[in-house]
């Protein structure tokens, strides 16, 4: 039931900034982070899209005590010779915020991922599990 509740719409140009990101071509690792605009109720962008950055300097743009929402276009190496560039979804949201703030990002999540329809879609509660060695660890899990 917690599936279907809709607590935050999603801007039109959240929208149309996914929709972009989705279909980009370099192969570098870029992000799109999002906010809720509690006063509207929406699902905003927060800042601009971040390209050709690390893990680590990524983890630096992240406020450590707000929830976010986080799309990575990731460089991923097997190590076997190939590379894949997964979109990953990240939902970002650290121990001690108020509770209507959490239950209003967790509740708007899956509409959010319905909208962007991936499937690697990862929670993070402290900032400092980030990295790219977690990162990696959590897309081992898909081939």
């Amino acid at each position: 039931m917690a599936q279907n509740v809709k607590v935050c719409d999603i801007s039109e140009e959240v929208k149309e900034k996914l929709k972009k990101f989705r279909f980009r071509k370099d192969k570098n690792v870029a992000a799109l982070l999002m906010k809720v605009d509690t006063a509207s109720q929406t699902i905003v962008m927060d800042g601009e899209e971040h390209t050709d950055i690390s893990i680590e300097e990524l983890q630096e743009e992240l406020p450590e005590h707000q929830p976010r929402f986080l799309v990575i276009s990731y460089v991923r190496d097997h190590g076997d010779g190939r590379i894949s560039y997964p979109l990953i979804f990240i939902y970002i949201c650290p121990s001690g915020i108020k509770t209507e703030l959490c239950m209003m990002y967790a509740g708007s999540r899956n509409l959010l991922q319905k909208e962007l329809g991936l499937t690697k879609v990862f929670e993070i509660r402290d900032l400092e599990d980030f990295t790219e060695e977690w990162l990696n660890d959590k897309l081992s899990f898909f081939k």
